[in-house]
Protein backbone atom coordinates (compact mmCIF):
# COMPACT_ATOMS: atom_id res chain seq x y z
CA UNK A 1 0.00 0.00 0.00
CA UNK A 2 1.41 3.14 -1.16
CA UNK A 3 0.68 5.56 1.90
CA UNK A 4 1.37 8.66 0.15
CA UNK A 5 -1.03 7.39 -3.05
CA UNK A 6 -2.74 10.99 -3.80
CA UNK A 7 -1.85 12.88 -0.39
CA UNK A 8 -2.42 16.02 -1.88
CA UNK A 9 -5.28 15.50 -4.08
CA UNK A 10 -7.01 13.69 -1.30
CA UNK A 11 -7.15 16.92 0.80
CA UNK A 12 -9.19 18.66 -1.94
CA UNK A 13 -11.71 15.97 -2.52
CA UNK A 14 -12.52 15.60 1.25
CA UNK A 15 -12.82 19.56 1.08
CA UNK A 16 -15.19 19.36 -1.58
CA UNK A 17 -17.42 16.34 0.15
CA UNK A 18 -17.57 18.55 3.55
CA UNK A 19 -18.13 22.10 1.77
CA UNK A 20 -19.64 21.40 -1.80
CA UNK A 21 -21.26 18.58 -0.76
CA UNK A 22 -22.51 18.69 2.35
CA UNK A 23 -22.30 21.42 2.85
CA UNK A 24 -21.18 21.29 6.95
CA UNK A 25 -22.04 24.03 8.77
CA UNK A 26 -20.23 25.38 12.35
CA UNK A 27 -21.35 23.37 15.05
CA UNK A 28 -22.52 20.53 13.31
CA UNK A 29 -22.16 17.01 14.83
CA UNK A 30 -20.58 15.10 11.32
CA UNK A 31 -20.52 11.36 12.00
CA UNK A 32 -17.83 8.97 9.91
CA UNK A 33 -18.75 5.48 10.35
CA UNK A 34 -15.71 3.13 9.32
CA UNK A 35 -14.95 -0.24 9.90
CA UNK A 36 -11.63 -2.34 10.18
CA UNK A 37 -11.89 -2.76 6.42
CA UNK A 38 -11.85 0.80 5.79
CA UNK A 39 -9.02 2.72 4.38
CA UNK A 40 -8.27 5.07 7.39
CA UNK A 41 -6.59 7.87 4.67
CA UNK A 42 -10.08 8.27 3.75
CA UNK A 43 -11.36 9.10 6.81
CA UNK A 44 -8.91 11.27 8.55
CA UNK A 45 -8.93 13.24 5.69
CA UNK A 46 -12.89 13.86 5.69
CA UNK A 47 -12.10 13.99 9.54
CA UNK A 48 -9.57 17.21 9.06
CA UNK A 49 -11.70 18.95 6.64
CA UNK A 50 -14.92 18.70 7.98
CA UNK A 51 -12.98 20.10 11.58
CA UNK A 52 -11.65 22.68 9.27
CA UNK A 53 -14.71 23.57 8.45
CA UNK A 54 -15.85 24.28 12.27
CA UNK A 55 -17.98 21.32 12.27
CA UNK A 56 -17.39 18.72 14.84
CA UNK A 57 -16.37 15.36 13.44
CA UNK A 58 -16.75 12.16 14.97
CA UNK A 59 -15.26 9.17 14.13
CA UNK A 60 -17.16 5.61 14.56
CA UNK A 61 -14.33 2.63 14.09
CA UNK A 62 -16.32 -0.78 13.94
CA UNK A 63 -15.03 -4.25 13.50
CA UNK A 64 -16.06 -5.50 10.45
CA UNK A 65 -19.11 -7.56 10.46
CA UNK A 66 -19.45 -10.93 8.71
CA UNK A 67 -21.92 -9.26 6.38
CA UNK A 68 -23.98 -6.10 5.31
CA UNK A 69 -27.40 -4.69 5.84
CA UNK A 70 -29.56 -6.23 8.24
CA UNK A 71 -26.97 -9.65 8.45
CA UNK A 72 -24.49 -7.32 10.30
CA UNK A 73 -26.63 -6.36 13.29
CA UNK A 74 -25.63 -9.62 15.29
CA UNK A 75 -22.09 -7.82 15.02
CA UNK A 76 -23.00 -4.11 15.83
CA UNK A 77 -23.25 -2.32 18.72
CA UNK A 78 -27.09 -1.45 18.07
CA UNK A 79 -28.22 0.68 20.49
CA UNK A 80 -25.00 3.15 20.86
CA UNK A 81 -24.45 3.42 16.96
CA UNK A 82 -28.16 4.15 16.37
CA UNK A 83 -28.02 6.80 19.89
CA UNK A 84 -25.30 8.52 18.03
CA UNK A 85 -26.87 8.62 14.91
CA UNK A 86 -29.75 10.25 15.81
CA UNK A 87 -27.98 12.98 17.68
CA UNK A 88 -25.89 13.77 14.28
CA UNK A 89 -26.75 16.32 11.45
CA UNK A 90 -24.61 14.54 8.68
CA UNK A 91 -23.21 11.25 8.58
CA UNK A 92 -20.68 10.04 5.79
CA UNK A 93 -20.58 5.70 5.49
CA UNK A 94 -16.92 4.53 4.71
CA UNK A 95 -17.79 0.88 5.97
CA UNK A 96 -16.74 -1.51 3.70
CA UNK A 97 -19.35 -3.67 5.21
CA UNK A 98 -22.67 -1.28 4.77
CA UNK A 99 -24.26 -0.31 7.19
CA UNK A 100 -26.99 0.70 4.76
CA UNK A 101 -30.32 -0.97 5.07
CA UNK A 102 -29.38 -2.64 8.61
CA UNK A 103 -30.98 -1.73 11.92
CA UNK A 104 -28.88 1.04 13.20
CA UNK A 105 -29.34 2.75 9.95
CA UNK A 106 -33.02 1.81 9.61
CA UNK A 107 -33.52 3.65 13.34
CA UNK A 108 -31.65 6.89 12.05
CA UNK A 109 -33.28 7.26 9.45
CA UNK A 110 -36.58 7.32 10.78
CA UNK A 111 -35.82 8.92 14.19
CA UNK A 112 -33.74 11.76 13.18
CA UNK A 113 -35.65 14.10 10.54
CA UNK A 114 -32.76 15.88 9.67
CA UNK A 115 -29.80 13.58 9.25
CA UNK A 116 -28.05 13.55 5.85
CA UNK A 117 -26.64 10.64 4.95
CA UNK A 118 -24.00 9.84 2.04
CA UNK A 119 -23.34 5.83 1.20
CA UNK A 120 -19.54 6.11 0.41
CA UNK A 121 -19.22 2.34 1.30
CA UNK A 122 -15.47 1.29 0.44
CA UNK A 123 -14.30 4.58 -0.64
CA UNK A 124 -10.18 4.67 -1.05
CA UNK A 125 -7.99 7.57 -1.96
CA UNK A 126 -8.05 6.59 -5.82
CA UNK A 127 -11.60 6.52 -5.97
CA UNK A 128 -12.40 9.47 -3.83
CA UNK A 129 -9.95 11.60 -6.37
CA UNK A 130 -11.30 10.33 -9.38
CA UNK A 131 -14.93 10.19 -8.28
CA UNK A 132 -15.72 13.19 -6.11
CA UNK A 133 -12.56 15.60 -6.23
CA UNK A 134 -12.56 15.19 -10.34
CA UNK A 135 -16.41 16.12 -11.16
CA UNK A 136 -17.77 18.66 -12.94
CA UNK A 137 -20.62 18.27 -10.65
CA UNK A 138 -23.13 21.08 -12.77
CA UNK A 139 -22.65 19.60 -16.16
CA UNK A 140 -22.98 15.60 -14.64
CA UNK A 141 -26.41 17.22 -12.69
CA UNK A 142 -27.86 18.64 -16.44
CA UNK A 143 -27.13 15.16 -17.94
CA UNK A 144 -28.57 13.21 -15.62
CA UNK A 145 -31.30 15.62 -14.67
CA UNK A 146 -32.41 15.08 -18.18
CA UNK A 147 -32.35 11.12 -17.66
CA UNK A 148 -34.05 11.48 -14.57
CA UNK A 149 -36.79 13.17 -16.57
CA UNK A 150 -36.96 10.35 -19.48
CA UNK A 151 -37.26 7.86 -16.93
CA UNK A 152 -39.70 9.29 -14.65
CA UNK A 153 -41.64 9.63 -18.10
CA UNK A 154 -41.51 6.21 -19.54
CA UNK A 155 -43.98 2.98 -18.82
CA UNK A 156 -41.95 0.49 -20.44
CA UNK A 157 -38.51 -0.78 -20.57
CA UNK A 158 -36.11 -3.32 -22.40
CA UNK A 159 -32.03 -3.74 -21.50
CA UNK A 160 -30.01 -6.10 -23.26
CA UNK A 161 -26.63 -6.32 -23.22
CA UNK A 162 -23.62 -8.55 -25.29
CA UNK A 163 -23.71 -11.32 -22.63
CA UNK A 164 -26.49 -11.80 -23.46
CA UNK A 165 -29.69 -9.93 -21.54
CA UNK A 166 -33.20 -9.39 -22.18
CA UNK A 167 -35.12 -8.13 -19.78
CA UNK A 168 -38.68 -5.94 -19.86
CA UNK A 169 -40.30 -4.10 -17.08
CA UNK A 170 -43.04 -1.52 -16.30
CA UNK A 171 -42.34 1.76 -14.00
CA UNK A 172 -43.84 2.28 -11.46
CA UNK A 173 -45.17 5.72 -10.86
CA UNK A 174 -45.78 4.99 -6.86
CA UNK A 175 -42.46 4.50 -6.11
CA UNK A 176 -39.36 7.36 -5.89
CA UNK A 177 -36.51 7.64 -8.66
CA UNK A 178 -33.80 8.75 -6.98
CA UNK A 179 -31.19 11.14 -8.81
CA UNK A 180 -28.05 10.57 -7.26
CA UNK A 181 -26.12 14.20 -8.32
CA UNK A 182 -23.62 14.02 -5.50
CA UNK A 183 -24.94 16.52 -3.05
CA UNK A 184 -25.91 14.89 0.55
CA UNK A 185 -27.11 18.97 1.98
CA UNK A 186 -30.52 18.05 2.54
CA UNK A 187 -31.82 15.43 5.26
CA UNK A 188 -32.58 11.79 3.39
CA UNK A 189 -30.59 9.16 1.83
CA UNK A 190 -28.00 10.28 -0.84
CA UNK A 191 -25.24 8.47 -3.07
CA UNK A 192 -22.46 9.22 -4.98
CA UNK A 193 -22.87 11.20 -7.24
CA UNK A 194 -23.52 9.12 -11.09
CA UNK A 195 -26.65 6.94 -10.62
CA UNK A 196 -30.05 7.25 -10.81
CA UNK A 197 -32.33 4.20 -9.24
CA UNK A 198 -35.85 3.37 -8.79
CA UNK A 199 -38.45 0.49 -8.18
CA UNK A 200 -40.20 -0.67 -11.01
CA UNK A 201 -43.22 -2.44 -10.74
CA UNK A 202 -42.04 -5.97 -9.61
CA UNK A 203 -44.51 -8.19 -10.83
CA UNK A 204 -43.61 -6.86 -14.44
CA UNK A 205 -39.97 -7.59 -14.57
CA UNK A 206 -39.40 -10.67 -16.88
CA UNK A 207 -36.62 -12.23 -19.13
CA UNK A 208 -33.07 -12.82 -18.56
CA UNK A 209 -31.00 -10.50 -16.19
CA UNK A 210 -27.28 -11.19 -17.00
CA UNK A 211 -24.24 -10.27 -13.98
CA UNK A 212 -21.14 -9.72 -16.08
CA UNK A 213 -19.43 -6.76 -14.61
CA UNK A 214 -19.55 -7.72 -10.28
CA UNK A 215 -21.97 -9.09 -7.64
CA UNK A 216 -21.45 -7.14 -4.03
CA UNK A 217 -21.27 -9.21 -1.83
CA UNK A 218 -20.90 -12.09 -1.95
CA UNK A 219 -18.37 -12.35 -5.18
CA UNK A 220 -17.10 -8.91 -5.66
CA UNK A 221 -15.55 -8.56 -9.86
CA UNK A 222 -16.83 -11.74 -12.05
CA UNK A 223 -14.86 -13.84 -13.79
CA UNK A 224 -17.80 -15.17 -15.48
CA UNK A 225 -21.57 -14.12 -16.08
CA UNK A 226 -24.10 -15.17 -14.21
CA UNK A 227 -27.17 -15.58 -16.11
CA UNK A 228 -30.51 -14.95 -13.92
CA UNK A 229 -33.83 -15.99 -15.65
CA UNK A 230 -36.21 -13.82 -14.11
CA UNK A 231 -40.30 -14.33 -13.51
CA UNK A 232 -42.88 -11.52 -12.03
CA UNK A 233 -39.92 -10.06 -10.37
CA UNK A 234 -38.52 -13.33 -9.24
CA UNK A 235 -35.32 -14.78 -9.51
CA UNK A 236 -36.26 -18.66 -11.23
CA UNK A 237 -33.35 -19.82 -12.12
CA UNK A 238 -29.74 -19.27 -11.89
CA UNK A 239 -26.98 -20.36 -15.12
CA UNK A 240 -23.26 -20.45 -15.37
CA UNK A 241 -20.15 -21.74 -13.46
CA UNK A 242 -18.83 -21.75 -9.84
CA UNK A 243 -19.68 -18.11 -9.17
CA UNK A 244 -23.44 -18.54 -10.21
CA UNK A 245 -23.72 -22.08 -7.90
CA UNK A 246 -21.78 -19.82 -5.01
CA UNK A 247 -24.42 -16.88 -5.64
CA UNK A 248 -27.01 -19.14 -6.16
CA UNK A 249 -26.23 -20.50 -2.73
CA UNK A 250 -25.66 -17.42 -1.03
CA UNK A 251 -29.26 -16.13 -1.76
CA UNK A 252 -31.07 -19.44 -0.63
CA UNK A 253 -28.61 -19.66 2.71
CA UNK A 254 -31.24 -16.56 4.01
CA UNK A 255 -34.19 -19.17 3.35
CA UNK A 256 -36.26 -15.84 2.88
CA UNK A 257 -38.12 -15.49 -0.65
CA UNK A 258 -37.46 -11.87 -0.87
CA UNK A 259 -33.83 -12.65 -1.15
CA UNK A 260 -34.70 -13.80 -4.96
CA UNK A 261 -36.70 -10.70 -6.06
CA UNK A 262 -35.32 -7.89 -7.81
CA UNK A 263 -35.20 -4.79 -5.50
CA UNK A 264 -34.21 -2.10 -7.89
CA UNK A 265 -32.96 -0.79 -11.10
CA UNK A 266 -30.32 1.46 -11.62
CA UNK A 267 -28.48 3.69 -14.36
CA UNK A 268 -24.74 4.16 -14.10
CA UNK A 269 -23.32 7.72 -15.56
CA UNK A 270 -20.13 8.60 -13.61
CA UNK A 271 -17.48 9.46 -16.63
CA UNK A 272 -14.73 8.73 -13.94
CA UNK A 273 -15.96 5.72 -12.51
CA UNK A 274 -14.27 2.02 -13.59
CA UNK A 275 -14.96 -1.33 -12.55
CA UNK A 276 -12.85 -2.48 -9.56
CA UNK A 277 -15.47 -4.63 -7.44
CA UNK A 278 -15.76 -1.99 -5.17
CA UNK A 279 -19.56 -1.49 -5.71
CA UNK A 280 -19.89 2.03 -4.64
CA UNK A 281 -17.85 2.35 -8.02
CA UNK A 282 -19.20 -0.38 -10.61
CA UNK A 283 -22.66 0.79 -10.21
CA UNK A 284 -21.87 3.95 -12.15
CA UNK A 285 -19.50 2.52 -14.76
CA UNK A 286 -20.60 4.85 -17.56
CA UNK A 287 -23.20 2.92 -19.56
CA UNK A 288 -23.61 0.21 -17.02
CA UNK A 289 -27.38 -0.70 -15.82
CA UNK A 290 -27.19 -2.60 -11.57
CA UNK A 291 -30.04 -4.26 -10.20
CA UNK A 292 -30.81 -4.73 -6.48
CA UNK A 293 -31.57 -7.73 -5.02
CA UNK A 294 -33.16 -8.53 -1.49
CA UNK A 295 -33.96 -5.20 0.55
CA UNK A 296 -36.48 -2.68 -0.74
CA UNK A 297 -35.04 0.34 1.35
CA UNK A 298 -37.49 3.35 2.24
CA UNK A 299 -35.68 5.98 0.05
CA UNK A 300 -37.78 3.80 -3.50
CA UNK A 301 -40.97 4.76 -1.19
CA UNK A 302 -43.26 7.48 -1.01
CA UNK A 303 -44.17 6.46 2.16
CA UNK A 304 -41.71 5.08 3.98
CA UNK A 305 -42.11 1.54 3.25
CA UNK A 306 -39.23 -0.69 3.69
CA UNK A 307 -39.72 -4.34 2.38
CA UNK A 308 -37.37 -6.19 4.64
CA UNK A 309 -35.07 -9.11 3.86
CA UNK A 310 -31.95 -10.38 5.48
CA UNK A 311 -29.75 -8.77 3.46
CA UNK A 312 -29.05 -7.24 -0.12
CA UNK A 313 -26.81 -7.56 -3.29
CA UNK A 314 -26.03 -5.86 -6.18
CA UNK A 315 -25.00 -6.92 -9.58
CA UNK A 316 -23.77 -5.09 -12.52
CA UNK A 317 -25.01 -5.84 -16.39
CA UNK A 318 -22.02 -4.16 -18.72
CA UNK A 319 -22.62 -2.54 -22.16
CA UNK A 320 -26.09 -1.88 -21.79
CA UNK A 321 -28.49 -1.14 -24.90
CA UNK A 322 -31.82 0.62 -23.57
CA UNK A 323 -35.41 1.31 -24.84
CA UNK A 324 -37.69 3.89 -23.12
CA UNK A 325 -41.17 3.20 -24.70
CA UNK A 326 -39.13 1.68 -27.62
CA UNK A 327 -37.05 4.87 -28.20
CA UNK A 328 -32.82 3.64 -28.00
CA UNK A 329 -30.81 5.80 -25.36
CA UNK A 330 -27.96 3.56 -25.23
CA UNK A 331 -26.40 0.97 -27.32
CA UNK A 332 -24.08 -1.27 -25.67
CA UNK A 333 -23.00 1.55 -23.09
CA UNK A 334 -22.74 4.32 -25.85
CA UNK A 335 -25.37 7.11 -25.28
CA UNK A 336 -27.23 7.63 -28.68
CA UNK A 337 -30.37 9.75 -27.79
CA UNK A 338 -30.23 12.86 -29.80
CA UNK A 339 -31.38 14.84 -26.49
CA UNK A 340 -27.94 13.46 -24.67
CA UNK A 341 -25.15 13.08 -27.02
CA UNK A 342 -23.86 16.03 -26.93
CA UNK A 343 -23.54 16.15 -23.70
CA UNK A 344 -21.98 13.17 -22.72
CA UNK A 345 -19.05 14.39 -26.03
CA UNK A 346 -18.49 17.06 -23.14
CA UNK A 347 -18.38 14.78 -20.15
CA UNK A 348 -15.59 12.71 -22.03
CA UNK A 349 -17.96 9.91 -22.56
CA UNK A 350 -18.57 10.80 -26.87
Amino acid sequence: MNMFQYEYELGKAADILTRELFKLKPGETFVITADTESDLRVVNATARAAFSVGAKPMVILLASPLGVSEAADPMLPVESLTGALKGADAWVEFNNEWLLYSTPYNMAMKGNEKLRYMNLVGMNPDLMVRCIGRVNYPLLGEFMEKVHRMTTSTKHFRFTTPAGEDLEFDYNLDRVTTLSKGYADVPGSHMMAGQIAWAPKFDSINGVLVFDGSVVPPLGKLEEPIRLTVEKGAIVKVEGGNEAREFEQWMDSWNHPQMRRLAHASWAWHPGAKLTGDIVEDERVWGATEWGIGAVGPLFSKTGEYIAAPSHTDGICMNTSAWLDGVQLLDEGKVVHPELVELARKLGKG
